[in-house]
């Protein structure tokens, strides 16, 4: 009789970037519940300490790195430090991400460079650079922030829709190619969901009662647990035969 499938993550040690607020504080959280020790990506590492203490709380170590996504030297160095730290890296969670709302017409180069930084080319260097240490360890697991952007139309998120698009494509790209050394790259695809990046947008009744109407099967907003539990579920020994894929978490908004 084969084993029975594993969820928990214990011994291993997570990176996740963009951890201090919203989805990634929370993804933060739930790796460590699940018994991993987690590196703390941050764009500013000094406004990770309470996020740190928690961590420690539960009894799981926290390293803070000072990761700003647009910087290929902290990048590099984050990954290094967290590694020589821990003395490996099992999961690596690209979760950094920028959202600048524009109509197409009125999108601005700066925002459009800024957009593409973050959303794909942090991701992709921050995914070489975990990558190199997985290879030659002959395993590992990266999870992707896609969005549900990626398979719909957001009118006024050209730009962010784009990234996102292609988070999916390169999800398929690094799974193929890594596949040989037993790294699984995956992302997840997320709907709204209630972080301190869509309060604004959701504070507005018009806003909040489009979402919740296009949000087809379950009609409400999404809390960042929600999204957490999915990238435990890839981070796990559940998910050892799932690569390449991007599971959508939009309460059925793209089955319309």
């Amino acid at each position: 009789m084969n084993d029975f499938p594993r969820f928990d993550l214990k011994r291993q040690v997570a990176l996740v970037t963009g951890a201090a607020r919203g989805l990634g504080r929370a993804i933060s959280l739930a790796l460590a519940n699940a018994g991993a020790d987690v590196a703390l990506g941050f764009r500013d590492v000094k406004t990770g300490q309470d996020l740190v203490g928690e961590i420690e709380a539960m009894g799981r170590k926290a390293l803070p790195l000072q990761m700003d996504m647009t910087r290929m030297d902290q990048i590099v160095a984050a990954v290094d430090q967290a590694t020589r730290h821990f003395g490996r890296l099992d999961i690596l969670v690209n979760n950094a991400g920028i959202a600048p709302e524009n109509l197409a017409e009125d999108v601005t180069e700066q925002d459009f460079d800024a957009t593409l930084a973050v959303n794909l080319k942090g991701t992709f260097f921050a995914s070489q650079a975990a990558g190199r240490v997985m290879i030659r360890q002959k395993s590992g697991r990266i999870i992707n922030m896609g969005s549900q952007a990626g398979f719909a139309a957001l009118p006024g998120e050209a730009i962010y829709c784009m990234t996102k698009a292609g988070i999916t494509h390169l999800t398929k790209c690094l799974a193929v190619e890594w596949g040989k050394y037993n790294i699984n790259v995956n992302a997840v695809a997320p709907t709204f969901i209630h972080t301190p990046g869509t309060e604004e947008f959701l504070a507005n009744p018009a806003n909040r009662a489009d979402v919740v109407e296009r949000i087809a099967a379950l009609h409400r907003i999404g809390e960042p647990m929600e999204v957490a539990g999915a990238v435990v579920f890839l981070a796990s020994p559940a998910a050892s035969l799932i690569t390449g894929e991007t599971i959508l978490i939009d309460g059925g908004w793209t089955a319309r």
